[in-house]
């Protein structure tokens, strides 16, 4: 069996990609820099991140699957990433009460053992319920909003504030399965083996 590795510091894509390998995989945080403020499209961005977060881990290893992923949560256009702090958050929030969004995701597999890359982008939109300030406010002192892009959290607390999704929800987490699992089937990883 090949070794795996999730090139990502985020509980939530540890927590996804557990459902589908166990314990079967290890964790290397990438150092991989952020930079959401580049002239690129949501799209572009999202692969960009993706592929440098695989590529900085790939650095420490000769052989194995390294899975990468990068999520951008988008509205009229405008990316909103992680607040900087609870005001952003907050702001964040009550731009996108009572509207659908976008969640693109990147994810980026590299397998060393065959030199080879995958890339796929997902695209999920979501409807978010119509909030108060109060609960914007309520729910930013959870602390729960912090440290996601759009400042809500589908595996979390903030899953009440999502009225509808449509397309892949664990996209919307942080790592698209359904994705993952088509590109493994490339690879030939089984995952009902490990």
């Amino acid at each position: 069996m090949k070794e795996i590795i999730l090139a990502s510091k985020s509980p939530r894509r540890k927590r996804l990609l557990s459902t589908i390998l166990g314990t079967n995989f290890k964790v290397h945080v990438s150092k991989y820099v952020e930079d959401n403020g580049l002239d690129l499209s949501p799209e572009e961005i999202a692969k960009k991140h993706s592929i440098g977060k695989a590529k900085d881990v790939a650095k420490h290893y000769n052989s194995g699957v390294i899975i990468a992923g990068d999520a951008f949560v988008v509205l009229n256009n405008e990316v909103l990433g992680k607040p900087k702090d609870e005001k952003d958050a907050f702001l964040m929030l009550k731009k996108q009460s009572g509207k659908w969004i976008s969640v693109i995701g990147g994810l980026c597999v590299l397998d060393l053992n065959e030199n080879k890359e995958y890339f796929e982008l997902v695209t999920t939109n979501v409807k978010i319920a119509i909030l108060t300030d109060d609960e914007i406010l309520s729910y930013i002192k959870t602390k729960d909003p912090m440290d996601k892009a759009g400042s809500f959290g589908m595996m979390d607390l903030g899953t009440v504030i999502v009225e509808e999704v449509q397309g892949c929800f664990s996209n919307v987490v942080g790592l698209p399965l359904p994705a993952l699992h088509k590109i493994f089937r490339e690879i030939g990883i089984k995952i009902f083996d490990y």
